[in-house]
């Protein structure tokens, strides 16, 4: 077992912040997920807001130890998505 794929924040005034979470497993070491803006293909539980907005509050994947490598196997696809400019003209 790594010690580097698991950290706990328990002086955090969310902690654990989903709900129905097992404090013991909980992990925060991404606190925000960063797969978020991968969309649909984040590979998470989620659900859209009537005002479309993505919801990922049933979801504890990026909470899980075991997971942590599940992340950084999605984090090219991050890269491509960050890497992408506006088109000549068009804001960003």
């Amino acid at each position: 077992m790594s010690h580097y794929d698991f950290y706990q924040n328990r002086e955090c005034e969310y902690f654990p912040c989903h709900e129905g979470a097992d404090p013991e497993e909980f992990s925060c070491l991404f606190c925000y997920c960063p797969l978020y803006a991968l969309g649909e293909n984040c590979g998470g539980s989620f659900d859209y807001t009537e005002q479309g907005i993505k919801d990922c509050t049933r979801c504890l994947k990026p909470h899980r130890r075991e997971n942590y490598q599940r992340i950084l196997d999605k984090m090219p696809a991050l890269l491509e998505l960050a890497k992408k400019r506006p088109k000549s003209g068009e804001k960003p």
